[in-house]
């Protein structure tokens, strides 16, 4: 919230313009659905006008939920002017786990966070590195294999570091709770703990603190968290960002960093003031008898962290957000890399949604309507892959088949849609600029959720049939680019985009009528053209220094 700096008076003019922002987008919706409803055309025009209504539904009421904690955070920012700042150092030092769990990952990348790890300044610190590497896999090289481990074992050794393993029976979830149920007392047949640190072992860490194997903390990491969660007892875990420094000469890990802006910079705080954010499963401190009490991490979802969040959300435990860069990691760094790591959390992501459902159902009332809301909203956002296809083939369908699907003239759309989109866009450009950052940056960012559409698809109708997944980590030192035909949805719709361009543009020189409608439908397709081959420029994601 103070990255915002917002004056009083601003305050109110901002809070006007978002409520006009949502305002002008109620009504354009309205006015959608009202000739929509009285519109006589033939069926399958109509199906096409559904599917186009449904998906800028879909595309408003996301844009609600982003506006609405926009307005969340700068009503919050008028009322804390007087309040006093949340402790940035504790009281005392009660014990706190510091964990990461590994599969396998490179060395470098290993030594970087166990030496961060090292530098702490927490004093009452415990340090565990899950070993979650599978030994036991045929078609490995043994002795690699030995090498690794051996590595492994004298850099744990060196920093004293506590070293787990355990018999695989599961991934990163599963290995946590095993670390927990042996740290608890409770280990079972494989479970090896090496304690390489000159401090006595402990079963009494009041906190865990999760990270990925590539994030490198500062050294300043832990003292303002244990801090927060000593003065709230009910707190079950605090969620801090991820920013990755692996984005020089990569346009991938560059945009997928951007691409995470919007989410931690604007949407988590807006989460966090409803008492609704969930967890990213790394970055996060947790208090531990919450994790009891919920029964550990949810490994029935490769999104463990978002489905537990569900669970201590509904057993009345809160969360929290602290909008402040406390560690560093890697990014995906080509696009094999990137899709892989996009369609995993759109599995769990989406899986979840019909637990949320049934969960809704069952009892509404177990949930505040606004963490429902705010769970609708992150439980769906993964069905943006379905919606951008029927965006991008709605306007290819009027100027090659000349199948409507607005229902409206055009210069009725005009008058109704460009308010919301000058008003939200004057909004989403500000709400950047006062966090330092510039639209182009973003766009590059932005340009990776459309291009991922095939990889969202997938997920979402593998997710609706109810398969759950694997989990797997995202690839390290990558800079693959998959081959032309991996990218065939991609390329077929910016063929069929670019034929419904030069076909309209046909239509306009010999038909003259509408004008109006092939120009803006022929705009569309080149639009969406322009987005779509963007996944070349992405395929070769290093760029040359």
């Amino acid at each position: 919230m103070d990255g915002l700096r917002i004056t009083i008076p601003k305050v109110f003019i901002l809070g006007g313009l978002v409520i006009l922002t949502i305002t002008s987008a109620s009504l354009y919706l309205a006015a959608r659905f009202v000739f929509f409803l009285l519109a006589d055309y033939a069926w399958y025009e109509q199906c096409a006008a559904f599917l186009l209504l449904g998906a800028e539904t879909f595309i408003l009421v996301h844009s609600f939920g982003y506006f609405l904690n926009i307005l969340r955070v700068v009503m919050r920012s008028k009322k804390l002017v007087s309040e006093p700042l949340p402790p940035e150092l504790p009281d005392s030092y009660p014990p706190v786990a510091i964990i990461v769990s590994s599969f396998k990952e490179p060395l470098e990348v290993v030594d970087d966070t166990l030496t961060c790890f090292y530098n702490l300044t927490y004093p009452n610190k415990h340090l565990y590195f899950l070993d979650d590497t599978r030994y036991d896999l045929p078609n490995q090289d043994a002795d690699e294999m030995a090498r690794y481990r051996e590595s492994i074992d004298n850099l744990c050794r060196s920093l004293e570091i506590s070293l787990f393993r355990r018999r695989w029976h599961g991934a990163k979830a599963g290995m946590i709770n095993d670390f927990l149920d042996y740290v608890a007392g409770r280990p079972r047949e494989g479970f090896v703990m090496q304690h390489f640190s000159n401090k006595p072992p402990t079963i009494q860490e009041k906190y865990i603190i999760v990270f990925d194997a590539d994030m490198n903390p500062l050294p300043d990491f832990v003292e303002p968290l244990v801090a927060r969660m000593e003065h709230n007892e009910r707190l079950a875990f605090i969620q801090t960002p991820q920013y990755y420094t692996n984005f020089e000469d990569n346009r991938v890990a560059r945009a997928s960093g951007l691409q995470q802006v919007i989410f931690y910079e604007y949407i988590c705080e807006g989460k966090n003031l409803q008492d609704a954010m969930f967890c990213c499963g790394t970055n996060v401190i947790l208090r531990r008898e919450a994790l009891e009490d919920v029964g550990g991490f949810d490994d029935t979802s490769v999104t463990e962290d978002f489905a537990t969040s569900l669970k201590f959300h509904l057993r009345g435990w809160h969360s929290a957000y602290l909008n402040k860069v406390c560690a560093f990691g890697m990014g995906p760094e080509d696009l094999p890399g990137y899709f892989k790591q996009q369609f995993r959390w759109a599995l769990g992501t989406l899986g979840l949604y019909r637990i949320i459902l049934t969960e809704f159902i069952k009892d509404p009332r177990r949930l505040q309507p606004t963490k429902w809301w705010e769970y609708f909203l992150s439980g769906t956002h993964y069905f943006v892959g379905l919606v951008f296809l029927i965006l991008v083939l709605c306007p290819a369908l009027y100027l090659i088949g000349d199948v409507p699907s607005f229902f409206i003239k055009p210069e009725l759309i005009f008058v109704l849609f460009a308010p919301y989109i000058v008003l939200s866009m004057s909004m989403f450009l500000w709400t950047l600029h006062k966090r330092s950052y510039q639209f182009k940056e973003i766009f590059v960012g932005l340009l990776l959720t459309p291009i991922t559409f095939p990889v969202y698809i997938k997920a979402s109708f593998l997710a609706l049939l109810g398969v759950r997944g694997t989990f797997g980590i995202t690839p390290k030192g990558g800079g693959t680019s998959l081959p032309l035909t991996a990218l065939w949805p991609q390329l077929l719709l910016a063929f069929i985009c670019s034929f419904a361009f030069v076909w309209g543009g046909m239509r306009l020189y010999y038909e003259r009528e509408p004008a109006v409608a092939l120009i803006i439908n022929s705009f569309w397709c080149l639009y969406h053209f322009l987005i779509l081959t963007s996944v070349l420029y992405f395929n070769f994601s290093k760029e040359k220094e």
